[in-house]
């Protein structure tokens, strides 16, 4: 029955793989008929090699055709699918004329190379809308909402204006509303960046997709569902994966225009040189074929994606992973970066950077004193200050109370303790040091949270809680400016003072500060106008509408969101920001690689025309010279494999 069920279940997944590998597969089958059909021909077997040989053409060929006659009868343009077919097909025609079938073969490898590169690039163009699905993921189906008394599950999409929703501790807010009841901490990183947890309470909102911490809240719906803020992010993921950049709008003008002037001139050669160089027909036609297939732009097409392909292997060994070829060229014309701060660079995670203690006390002491009472409290900043206390001998508090959104008291060792803000310590204290007030300033300057301790009505000392920044930061903004890059950004959602501090610790060059997933996205549009190419590098949800909108997006591969990383166009395996200065290498490295192969292979077809004309070239030695260049150029592609 197992084995049955699992038979069941494979046979179902075959028409998906076969779709999802059809170009693939097309290829193969090329491939494999054109051996059997080049077999054939070596033993004299013409008449089964003419049943064959047909059937490579249409297994690789068909797609090609199908795509090259729509262009031609819905758009009215000609492009490099239907130059190839026609190219394919007069070699194959001639030789049937002349009976030279190994012409045919020529037609058919033409049909296998177009076949392979349409492949290669169905799979790199393999991202379509899963990013969307992940976001759609964050979103929950239902909410709780309260009628007449009693809770009543309720699809989002029938909410409406000011239904009261419930949100249990550890729940996913399901929509944006304001708070009228209760009080909790909620993680908002994936939507607004913020590295540290936020506390809601009434009359504050809330934002769809964020998690609800240990609090109870009853929300008011105060905006229709779609118009939420996760919402919101989903629709600019959307728009900016769909709208087509400039450089592709270029490749296609020139497929068409490189086609159009090569079918033309080819009719031009069928017919004007009877009349004018007095050539016969047959001269004419012999020379018009060959003129289709060696400049047929193979080479030329070959020029870029075995170099990109070469380019992307590259990467990969370094743990830089490029999702497409077109990605690898840009990030070498980048002129402009925009960061994410938390989480890409910073860590992501609190921890305790100082504790300051007044005379009489040591820094153990503090961390003791303040550990008893947040070992009891499920606070961020509390679980921080535990985690620095793992090798102290400490005991926990009693009589524990929590003062939302202010600090934590209780009794320890037959004292009253205390930690919290300057103002709620105040309460309980005859005064506050002079200098450590002055310590604890600095450090708020610096962007770090200060939390103060007392004990038995005397502050003991200060500790300060940040989120760290990456320890190779500094040197990554360093190689990137050396590089020659114009403009370092940090984009964040985090406060100007923490923003500020950590920009000018490690070489920034501007920040902008307090942004939601919309304004970071407005503010690459911004950059975009001025330095055309922008890499964006971030690891949120709230990073996604960016790095889609970015001409190039970066995702950190570990601390990376499933949405960032989707809808990235490249992602740092391990999180290495000096790898983006080697993406940048790599992009340059193929671009001048990809520009030496294209003039090879344009001053080849040139050149292969031009013999062509002078009438010193047959077939056979024009589709010699055709593939030649071809794989001379895909040789020099792979040049990029080598460090």
């Amino acid at each position: 029955m197992f084995s049955h069920s699992r038979l069941m279940l494979q046979r179902s997944r075959l028409p998906q793989l076969a779709e999802k590998h059809s170009e693939a597969f097309a290829a193969i089958l090329c491939s494999g008929l054109l051996l059997l059909g080049w077999i054939a021909l070596q033993f004299g077997w013409i008449g089964l090699a003419l049943l064959i040989l047909p059937a490579a053409y249409v297994a690789g060929g068909y797609e090609s055709a199908r795509e090259g006659l729509t262009t031609l009868f819905k758009e009215k343009e000609l492009d490099v699918d239907l130059l190839m077919i026609v190219a394919a097909l007069g070699a194959a025609g001639l030789g049937l004329w002349r009976q030279e079938y190994y012409l045919i073969i020529d037609g058919a490898v033409l049909i296998l190379i177009f076949a392979i590169s349409g492949a290669l690039e169905d799979y790199a163009m393999q991202r379509t809308d899963r990013s969307i699905r992940s976001l759609m993921s964050l979103t929950s189906d239902t909410a709780q909402v309260l009628r007449l008394g009693r809770e009543v599950s309720v699809p989002i999409d029938q909410l409406e204006l000011g239904d009261q929703i419930v949100v249990k501790p550890g729940e996913i807010i399901p929509t944006d509303g304001l708070i009228l009841e209760g009080f909790s901490t909620l993680n908002q990183a994936a939507i607004t960046g913020e590295s540290i947890p936020v506390e809601k309470t009434i009359g504050d909102e809330v934002f769809a997709g964020t998690l609800n911490g240990n609090g109870a809240l009853k929300l008011k719906v105060h905006q229709p569902p779609e118009s939420s803020l996760l919402r919101r992010v989903i629709r600019l993921v959307e728009q900016a994966q769909t709208e087509t950049p400039p450089s592709q709008q270029f490749i296609e003008r020139f497929e068409h225009g490189y086609a159009r002037v090569i079918v033309g001139a080819g009719i031009l050669l069928a017919v004007l040189p009877p009349f004018l160089l007095h050539w016969s027909w047959e001269t004419t036609i012999y020379r018009a074929l060959i003129f289709l297939v060696v400049a047929s732009p193979c080479a030329l097409m070959a020029a870029i994606m075995p170099t990109l392909l070469s380019g992307i292997a590259n990467g990969a060994r370094q743990g830089i992973l490029f999702k497409n070829g077109a990605q690898l060229e840009q990030i070498g014309r980048v002129r402009a970066i925009a960061f994410d701060k938390t989480g890409t660079l910073t860590t992501g995670q609190l921890k305790v950077c100082e504790v300051i203690p007044v005379a009489g006390f040591d820094t153990a002491a503090v961390l003791q004193v303040a550990t008893a009472l947040e070992s009891s409290s499920e606070h961020p900043i509390g679980a921080a200050i535990v985690q620095a206390a793992q090798k102290l001998d400490w005991s926990r508090a009693t009589e524990v109370q929590a003062y939302p959104g202010r600090g934590i008291a209780g009794s320890w060792r037959q004292q009253l303790v205390f930690v919290g803000t300057a103002d709620f310590v105040k309460q309980f204290v005859t005064h506050l040091p002079l200098e450590l007030g002055q310590c604890a300033d600095l450090l708020e300057q610096d962007g770090k949270t200060v939390v103060w301790v007392a004990q038995a009505q005397q502050a003991i000392g200060v500790i300060a809680i940040a989120d760290h920044v990456r320890p190779e930061a500094a040197r990554a903004i360093a190689q990137l400016k050396k590089l020659g890059i114009e403009q370092i950004i940090m984009l964040t959602g985090d406060n100007q003072r923490t923003a500020h501090s950590i920009a000018h610790a490690i070489g920034v060059d501007q920040v902008y500060a307090e942004l939601l997933p919309e304004d970071k996205l407005h503010i690459i549009r911004q950059l975009q106008t001025q330095y055309k190419t922008v890499a964006m590098v971030g690891d949120g949800i709230n990073d996604a509408p960016a790095l889609a909108q970015a001409s190039v997006g970066i995702a950190m591969g570990v601390a990376g969101s499933d949405v960032a990383l989707e809808t990235a166009d490249i992602v740092l395996v391990a999180d290495r920001l000096e790898k983006i200065a080697a993406a940048v290498k790599l992009g340059r490295r193929s671009h001048r690689v990809v520009k030496q192969n294209i003039g090879f292979a344009i001053g080849f077809i040139v050149l292969l025309i031009a013999v062509n004309f002078a009438g010193n070239i047959t077939l056979p030695i024009g589709v010699v010279g055709h593939e030649g260049s071809t794989v001379l150029v895909i040789l020099s592609g792979l040049r990029l494999l080598r460090n």
